[in-house]
């Protein structure tokens, strides 16, 4: 009896050894490929943004597009409400507090198109998700450019907006090898 349960132990140790190892095989594969079909996808940022992810380790290829269209809605938000938060400074300038209002409305725009997205992915719908992706690239490049209208100004939201570009343009990557694999 003690060495049945020594087995099912071994079994179970096994089970998760390499099933851990397929998922992170599945994350890095497919982030290799990201990162080398897209310039913008840093290898780095799409292993650990995915690794970080819930449920991850055990996903498929599809479902990793999924947690990826849900990272992108869940760094909108995290924007949205720090863009939020630095409005309510109030030794803002105006040049700086009409660009983060224009940010604002921008990833406020940006969520419900994102949980779109979601759906449009669910039902397989890749070209409406594309679309609705896209517009998050346009809303993170919209925002940053608007602090470059004025020399030397500087945005306060250059590592967020390169967040939700990178999260959507590997999003959009990772719907494409899903659409390859009949997914």
């Amino acid at each position: 009896m003690k060495h049945l349960s020594s087995f099912f132990l071994f079994l179970s140790l096994f089970n998760l050894t390499f099933y851990g190892s397929t998922a992170q095989n599945l994350i890095q594969t497919t982030c290799k490929s990201c990162s080398k079909n897209e310039s913008s996808i840093t290898y780095g940022f799409c292993t650990s943004s995915l690794q970080a992810a819930p449920a991850s380790q055990c996903a498929t290829l599809r479902g990793l597009g999924m947690i990826s269209i849900r990272l992108i809605r869940y760094n909108a938000t995290d924007t949205r409400c720090h863009v939020k938060m630095l409005l309510k400074d109030k030794n803002l300038d105006l040049y700086n507090r009409s660009r983060l209002k224009v940010c604002l409305d921008l990833y406020s725009d940006a969520i419900p198109t994102i949980k779109l997205a979601m759906k449009s992915y669910n039902t397989k719908k890749y070209y409406d998700a594309n679309i609705q992706i896209s517009a998050t690239i346009a809303t993170a490049t919209t925002c940053e450019d608007g602090f470059k209208e004025k020399e030397g100004a500087v945005s306060p939201l250059t590592k967020r907006n390169d967040n939700t570009f990178q999260l959507s343009a590997m999003a959009l990557s990772l719907m494409n090898l899903v659409m390859n694999n009949n997914g």
